[in-house]
């Protein structure tokens, strides 16, 4: 089971074992990992759940598609890097995956 290390913006580590098949949202959620309030429970229809992937893994996670690049315009300092957890699939290769959670979300 791949391993995701979610950082808080106060520096705190939060490692989770995730499910491969399942998302970056869907394992801070069940984990209560702070930071993460995906108000939509997943829908691509906010962007309340916006972290932004280490420059290390940006490759494996792939840009985001066309409906998320429109909800990232409502996020939290949106930048380089930044997607939205609820639309990035757990793989085997992203084992060791980190990303960091926004001071808030929007």
């Amino acid at each position: 089971m791949p391993k995701i290390t979610y950082l808080t913006h106060d520096g705190k580590s939060h490692v989770v074992d995730a499910a491969v098949g399942t998302t970056v949202m869907e394992n801070a959620i069940k984990n209560s990992v702070p930071g993460i309030e995906a108000e939509c429970g997943g829908a691509c229809a906010c962007a309340t759940c916006h972290v932004y992937v280490d420059s290390d893994w940006q490759e494996k996670v792939g840009k985001p598609d066309i409906m998320e690049e429109d909800m990232l315009d409502f996020a939290y300092e949106a930048k380089e890097g930044s997607r939205l957890s609820c639309q990035v699939k757990v793989t085997d290769e992203m084992d060791g995956l980190v990303v960091r959670v926004p001071e808030r979300q929007a």
